[in-house]
C-alpha cells in the first residue's frame, strides 16, 4: 500500500499539470503540485518509519476525497473529479485496513 501512496502522489502532480496544460488553470497546477508533493513527502516519511507520514497521507487523501467528491457530484464527470475521488477513497480504505502494518511500532 505504501507504493500506491507514491503512485497516488505522482498521479496527483500529473493531474495538476494536465489541468494546467488543457485548461490553462494555474490553480490546478499549484494545488496538484503542492498536494502531490505533500503526499510524496508523507510517503517518504512513512518509509523512514515516521508515523506523521501515515497521518499526512490520510489527511491529504481525505481532503482530496471531499474536494473531488463535491466536484464529481456537481457535474458527474469522471475526469478528473471521478478519478481523483476513486484514487483518494482507495487510498483511505487501504491505509485504514493496513494501519497496523504501516504505522511504525514503538519499541517502548
Amino acid at each position: 500500500m505504501l507504493y500506491f501512496a507514491f503512485a497516488y502522489g505522482i498521479l496527483t502532480i500529473i493531474g495538476g499539470l494536465m489541468g494546467y496544460l488543457q485548461a490553462k488553470s494555474t490553480m490546478s497546477l499549484v494545488s496538484g503540485g503542492v498536494s502531490g508533493l505533500l503526499i510524496l513527502l508523507s510517503a517518504f516519511a512513512l518509509l523512514k518509519g515516521k508515523a506523521f507520514g501515515y497521518y499526512g497521507i490520510i489527511a491529504l487523501a481525505l481532503l482530496l476525497a471531499v474536494f473531488f467528491g463535491m466536484r464529481f457530484f456537481q457535474g458527474f464527470k469522471f475526469m478528473p473529479a471521478g478519478l481523483m475521488l476513486t484514487l483518494s477513497v482507495i487510498t483511505l480504505i487501504g491505509f485504514f485496513i493496513q494501519k497496523n502494518q504501516l504505522l511504525p511500532t514503538n519499541p517502548n
